[in-house]
């Protein structure tokens, strides 16, 4: 059951180490870990055979892949009625 722990635990901060290059802030990501553990520890809190700790390690690793892979844009109109984004350096992107 150790293993098991080691290999989650080291798969999520691959996880956390990676994702930030590829998906939003860093912050965004310990937020995600952070909501997906507290959940993890609730569910193992309630199902029998699964410890809070391996529930938190489980749904942290959920939380922050879910964040790190969605895709979260805000979304602004202009005086036209446009839809469109912002990219990293601040410039409009029109939706199609």
């Amino acid at each position: 059951m150790k293993t098991s722990k080691y290999i989650v635990g080291v798969a999520a901060m691959a996880l956390g180490f990676a994702a930030p290059a590829s998906a939003q802030s860093a912050g965004q990501l310990l937020k995600g870990g952070a909501i997906g553990g507290a959940g993890g520890a609730v569910a193992g809190a309630l199902i029998p055979g699964l410890s809070t700790g391996n529930g938190a390690l489980i749904g942290a690793a959920g939380g922050a892949a879910y964040t790190a892979l969605s895709k979260n844009k805000r979304y602004y109109r202009d005086n036209r009625g446009r839809r469109y984004s912002l990219d990293k350096r601040g410039r409009r992107v029109y939706q199609r």
